[in-house]
């Protein structure tokens, strides 16, 4: 407990699945919360429970895509709080198997302003007050699509490009103090999977032994316990790293 007490951190994509995990379990270890989706009445409805159960945690509309939006992100956080410690760059969008000759060049542009382009900005964001932080952290949520293909041609090349952007970020920050890490889960359960998983419990047990060596779909949770040690002053050494979360499915 108290990981990350004195932390304030922004995480988007938080409506549900990963981010709401992620956003939950920091709040759980002390940090104070400034959640954003675009997806807000989702997103408002679980934050305010947390806020009655007395967490520090706000919620924000946000389209990672626009730069103003972000910049009202930055507003509010420093509102609210006073100070940015860490970034998490949740959002994304994913339907699988969208092929070079089925995507169109709006759709490309759709899934790389969302899953990458939205990270560069969140980081040109808060930059000056990781800054000002002295112990910054950013996380970004990528994708094993990131590091083996067959995921989808656009899907793939956004979660590449963040892994890429996370090791060159994490050189050009490394004299402020701010380290920049990706994690990449493999197969998770949560809203954006669950639509293209077999609703046969059994068939979907089976596809998850024959895919992965540990035999299972992950759960949110497990990702968000990465997210935290990385945001956490325990990763204090750990910058530019790829966090593979994925049961083993890569290893193959």
């Amino acid at each position: 407990m108290n990981r990350l007490q004195h932390k304030v951190a922004i995480v988007t994509g938080a409506a549900g699945g990963l981010g709401e995990s992620i956003a939950r379990l920091f709040v759980q270890e002390g940090g104070k919360v400034l959640a954003t989706d675009i997806q807000f009445d989702k997103l408002s409805t679980w934050v305010q429970q947390e806020r009655e159960n007395g967490a520090t945690i706000e919620c924000l509309q946000h389209d990672v895509t626009s730069e103003s939006d972000w910049q009202k992100v930055v507003e509010k956080a420093i509102e609210c709080y006073g100070k940015i410690d860490i970034l998490v760059n949740n959002a994304g969008i994913y339907k699988p198997l969208e092929t070079t000759e089925t995507t169109g060049l709006d759709r490309w542009n759709q899934i790389i302003g969302i899953n990458l382009t939205s990270a560069f900005l969140g980081a040109k964001a808060v930059l000056k007050y990781l800054k000002h932080s002295g112990a910054g952290s950013i996380v970004n949520i990528s994708s094993i699509a990131g590091i083996v293909g067959g995921n989808g041609a656009a899907y793939s090349a956004s979660k590449a490009g963040m892994r890429l952007l996370t090791k060159d970020q994490a050189i050009e920050f490394a004299p402020f103090n701010i380290r920049v890490n990706s994690i990449h889960p493999g197969g998770i359960l949560t809203p954006m999977t669950e639509s293209i998983l077999p609703q046969d419990v059994a068939l979907r047990a089976d596809m998850m032994k024959a895919m992965c060596p540990l035999g299972r779909i992950g759960d949110p949770v497990e990702i968000a316990r990465g997210a935290l040690f990385l945001a956490s002053d325990e990763a204090s050494y750990v910058t530019g790293a790829a966090l593979v979360m994925d049961g083993g499915l890569s290893a193959r």
